[in-house]
């Protein structure tokens, strides 16, 4: 089940909920590298069943001979936050600090998540009914770097049922999150109405959304190093020069005030303060031209011949 490329530096650590897929990770892992394998289980504490959730892993992890490590989070979301978002916000957070900071994880270097092909097209279609961009289309990669870690979804290749059956042959129980039925959550009614409906329309969905998710993230990474590259010639003292800025085409423009939003101040503008933002640096042709406008979660700023950003109010 796991891909000939997934290849980690051991011990590996994995992210265990005690879900279905995860616990396919977990057996699958035990099974390729005994006594080489952590769990890490996040009680996020946010619902009745989650006791219940920490004691099924610890039992299982038990009979693999796995030691584990528990976590517990809050991950109540703030005001204008979606419960996912701060549910998985404070899970990698809390996975981050416990490989830098248990005992028992000592030693660990890399990361293993159970995200599978069906949560790939989930994430994919998810993308576009918001109208995202490459990044958001690029969907979720294999591999990729965080807080000095080396994180892995090995099982993007995989659905959902598969993971089930390689359970149910293994004789390996799982927990069903109840949440996962309710479908007041936009991922929740794509995986019970729209996945039903592609696979009678188009059996071989998984593969072709897959490669379409990869040839997003391809020419994404080629946007980066384009805006890197444009960033390195635009930075002037405590910002970006706005005479430099302004022999750009507008695309290349909104293209490098993204990465350096997100790089340097940590934020993200909406499509309509791009759009200003674009507007009112194609005005700054004047000494006297002012400029103040909300981007991301701060304000953008003119400075004589620059362009700043703060968080100031």
């Amino acid at each position: 089940m796991l891909p000939p490329s997934f290849q980690p530096s051991l011990p590996l650590a994995i992210a265990f909920s005690g879900g279905a897929d995860s616990t396919a990770l977990l057996v699958a892992c035990v099974r390729q590298w005994p006594g080489q394998v952590r769990a890490i289980h996040i009680h996020h504490g946010l619902q009745a069943a989650a006791d219940g959730f920490a004691s099924h892993c610890q039992a299982l992890c038990e009979q693999l001979q796995v030691p584990l490590v528990l976590c517990k989070v809050n991950a109540k979301n703030e005001a204008g936050q979606s419960p996912e978002d701060a549910a998985r916000k404070a899970r990698y957070t809390a996975l981050s600090e416990a490989v830098h900071s248990h005992p028992s994880l000592l030693g660990v270097k890399e990361i293993a998540v159970a995200q599978h092909s069906d949560d790939q097209v989930e994430t994919l279609l998810l993308a576009l009914s918001r109208g995202a961009g490459l990044p958001g289309l690029a969907s979720m990669p294999s591999k990729w770097m965080r807080d000095g870690l080396q994180w892995h979804r090995p099982l993007l290749g995989v659905p959902g049922v598969k993971l089930r059956e390689y359970l149910t042959h293994a004789e390996v129980t799982w927990v069903e999150d109840p949440t996962n039925q309710d479908e007041q959550f936009t991922r929740n009614r794509i995986r019970a109405q729209l996945l039903p409906a592609l696979e009678r329309a188009f059996p071989q969905f998984r593969d072709t959304f897959s490669r379409s998710a990869s040839h997003a993230a391809e020419a994404q990474e080629i946007l980066n190093e384009v805006a890197v590259a444009d960033l390195s010639s635009l930075m002037a003292s405590g910002g970006l020069n706005i005479k430099a800025l302004q022999q750009l085409s507008s695309a290349r423009q909104s293209l490098v005030l993204r990465h350096w939003l997100k790089v340097h101040h940590q934020t993200t503008p909406s499509t309509v303060q791009m759009s200003e933002l674009l507007s009112q640096i194609a005005a700054c042709t004047t000494r006297g031209h002012q400029l103040r406008l909300k981007v991301g979660r701060g304000y953008a700023l003119r400075d004589g011949q620059v362009l700043t950003w703060s968080d100031q109010v």
